[in-house]
């Protein structure tokens, strides 16, 4: 989520003055839950998915970060705070990182962006309402279709076949996301894909019929900034 410009600044001047860059493959953890929260990190390149295991072993993806998000996934100003989430790197990217106490520092010396801060915090509050919303209203149809809106709004990159999410995710990572499982994306994306709704070349999904998904979910035409995924 993009960040009002006088914190970005702060927060990029932050990380640039500290460069400590830190490189990550597909498939490896930045952090995982219940480890020592230290560092905060800054995503240069790659995508990362952020989410955690619930107690009956199932896979719970939150969100899924991009190039400029800023992963802090802990209790800031605590003596001893934990990750909250796991962070997976689903390609190859770098990371800038420091630590957290900058941050506190940061936000404690300067009144003006702590301002700014949490009205950063309220827009990811009122992201998770809506997500929460759509699967307890649409059920599981609805979680995989805003959670395709969601998508499209954070990665979609327009073509002539319509909008191409430009993040590789198999049924299994979508199922993740949707807070369902993989038969049931698997259902429903083949009924999508055969109604001509969307197209789909191996892990790579196009939307082709966007206003379609917002009618069957009832969409309320949240602001852009609400409706995102990352």
């Amino acid at each position: 989520m993009a960040f009002e410009p006088a914190l970005a600044q702060a927060l990029e001047h932050l990380f640039t003055e500290e460069r400590k860059v830190r490189s990550f493959q597909k498939g490896a953890y930045l952090f995982q839950e219940g480890e020592p929260a230290d560092d905060i990190f800054w995503l240069r390149s790659g995508k990362v998915q952020v989410g955690k295991i619930v107690p009956d072993g199932r896979e719970l993806t939150i969100r899924v970060s991009k190039k400029q998000d800023m992963l802090i996934e802990m209790t800031l100003f605590e003596e001893e705070a934990v990750y909250m989430m796991n962070a997976k790197a689903l390609e190859y990217g770098e990371a800038c990182t420091v630590p957290r106490r900058f941050l506190e520092n940061l936000l404690s010396s300067k009144p003006e962006l702590m301002v700014h801060w949490l009205r950063y915090t309220q827009t990811e509050h009122l992201r998770t309402q809506s997500k929460l919303r759509d699967l307890v209203l649409n059920g599981k149809k609805g979680g995989v279709y805003s959670t395709l809106i969601r998508m499209g709004n954070t990665f979609g990159k327009q073509t002539e076949d319509g909008l191409f999410l430009d993040v590789p995710l198999t049924n299994q990572e979508m199922a993740n996301l949707c807070g369902t499982s993989r038969e049931v994306v698997n259902r429903l994306l083949a009924q999508l894909k055969k109604e001509g709704v969307i197209k789909m070349k191996r892990n790579q999904i196009t939307l082709c019929d966007l206003d379609y998904l917002k009618r069957e979910i009832n969409c309320e035409n949240c602001p852009i900034d609400i409706c995102q995924i990352d």
